[in-house]
């Protein structure tokens, strides 16, 4: 086999809370997020030396270069295609490292479980700081409530396919900066808590629509301290005043809304996870 390729999908986290513990394996975040109808579409090829190209540039991509050393025992090219940008919310990096888990199986013939794909890129994105919960929703696909850490990889399905959501970004937030900022980190799980208990209480009345999860996201990110773009907080402000119901991306300077607002790119909430093409 000369090529394989691997689709996985882009992540928008609502709300997070950090799960520590010292083994990368465990790691992990409680939280609610859902994949979208766009993503990520890896090829994994035999080359001369190891190397990641990003929409045609060849970039220092950490976390999946860890992917490739954890799999590959041969020189790797991991070529990633996507209309999304990275470091914007949109779970590129466990998109990615998924996809890219997915087709070096196949490239190579190891024979490993999806899941055992998935929990590698899980590991490769917590020993990296990229991330803790992206790739158990893509992983899984679909709305995602995570009341265990998402290292246990069990996932809520809440049914909210199909939605029409709507994104900008204004630019990115190194997730690295967050998760190791212990201040910050404890302020957002305080914040989180709250944020989840509401999530929970709706459930237990059958109100959970995506209005309700978003109003629940946007005063997380304002309790957490983590809304502190303008751009991103006066956007909200507007789609709000237009009687739509928005928050930020975590985590990017970004936003998500259930309602059309200038600058905003139209997905839909889609059910599909990882996948070969």
């Amino acid at each position: 086999m000369n090529s394989a390729k691997a689709f996985a999908p882009a992540n928008i986290s609502c709300i997070f809370k950090v799960y520590e513990n010292k083994n990368p394996r465990w790691m992990g975040s409680y939280g609610i997020g859902f994949t979208l109808n766009e993503g990520v579409v890896v090829s994994a090829s035999k080359a001369k030396r190891n190397e990641v190209v990003f929409n045609s540039k060849s970039i220092n991509f950490p976390t999946v270069m860890s992917v490739m050393k954890k799999l590959a025992n041969e020189k790797v090219r991991v070529y990633i295609e996507t209309k999304l940008p990275l470091g914007c919310g949109f779970g590129l990096s466990g998109a990615s490292a998924l996809a890219a888990a997915y087709g070096l199986n196949k490239l190579l013939d190891l024979k490993k479980s999806n899941k055992e794909l998935a929990v590698i890129a899980h590991i490769a994105e917590v020993e990296n700081k990229t991330g803790l919960g992206d790739v158990v929703n893509q992983y899984y696909g679909g709305f995602c409530l995570k009341l265990k850490p998402s290292s246990h990889f069990e996932v809520k399905k809440l049914h909210i396919n199909n939605a029409d959501v709507y994104c900008r970004y204004f630019g990115k937030i190194p997730t690295k900066t967050i998760i190791t900022n212990k201040r910050l980190k404890k302020r957002i799980n305080n914040a989180a808590s709250v944020a989840l208990s509401k999530i929970k209480n709706l459930l237990k009345v059958n109100d959970i629509k995506f209005g309700n999860i978003i109003k629940a996201s946007k005063e997380f990110a304002a309790d957490s301290g983590l809304l502190r773009d303008r751009q991103t907080a006066e956007t909200i402000k507007k789609i709000e005043k237009s009687k739509g119901n928005a928050s930020m991306i975590m985590l990017g300077n970004a936003v998500f809304s259930d309602k059309p607002f200038k600058g905003a790119l139209k997905f839909k909430i889609a059910d599909k996870g990882a996948c070969l093409i």
